[in-house]
């Protein structure tokens, strides 16, 4: 039993946790109940769970802020479980960070299969090592999606291969032409340098004096992990 995927519950409608953990619980997961973003805190700073099963509104720090905030720091899969079912409030979800989104009412049984997609997604992304730290970035390589101390950072795909091929070599150069070829850049290697002076804005404290994708004369670039 102890094997089984633990999921956090967080919602304020204490009848809604009660018939969440038994639901969930019934359908073989272990499961844990939280009544706020403080409480689910207290609980996620003690206890290693597999997935969270979060409300958007709640009194205090909503389920949005909970998110971004887990973000910086923690991977644990995100289900976003609200009556908010506006367009523009599932992309936020989303763009916060959320893996995915269902709207009240649900039906239980699409719950319990959206759940157990996520968790079959987050075993592929486990199964290798994807993620890259350095400062307050992490990239994650099989998602190409970048988390910076704010949440998510938007990388164009020519950004993402650029940090795909520059986190394989850690600490090595990388040359122009090799980054040129290897993303399909066109034009000359020059068009390399401009990739890169996108990308130190979106990840460099100050642009101007990189501090983890630096240039190395004469030989190329190169990431620096932390």
């Amino acid at each position: 039993m102890d094997e089984n995927p633990h999921i956090l519950v967080v919602d304020d409608d204490r009848r809604l946790r009660e018939l969440l953990q038994k639901f969930l619980s019934d359908s073989g997961f272990r499961v844990t109940t939280a009544e706020s973003a403080m409480d689910a805190r207290v609980k996620l700073a003690s206890i290693q769970f597999d997935l969270l099963v979060l409300d958007l509104m709640m009194p205090g720090e909503s389920g949005l802020e909970l998110t971004s905030g887990l973000r910086r720091t923690n991977s644990v899969p995100i289900l976003m479980l609200t009556a908010m079912a506006e367009q523009d409030d599932k992309i936020e979800g989303l763009e916060r960070g959320a893996d995915d989104y269902l709207t009240k009412p649900f039906e239980p049984r699409e719950l319990v299969a959206r759940i157990r997609s996520i968790l079959r997604r987050a075993g592929d992304v486990q199964s290798a090592t994807t993620e890259f730290r350095f400062g307050s970035h992490i990239y994650d390589s099989q998602r190409q999606r970048l988390r910076g101390p704010d949440g998510i950072v938007p990388l164009t795909g020519a950004e993402a291969r650029l940090l795909d091929v520059l986190a394989q070599s850690p600490g090595k150069p990388v040359s122009r032409d090799a980054l040129k070829d290897q993303n399909s850049i066109t034009g000359t290697a020059r068009a390399v340098d401009v990739q890169v002076t996108r990308l130190r804005r979106k990840i460099e404290p100050n642009p101007r004096t990189p501090r983890y994708l630096q240039t190395i004369r004469g030989q190329g670039y190169v990431l620096w992990p932390d």
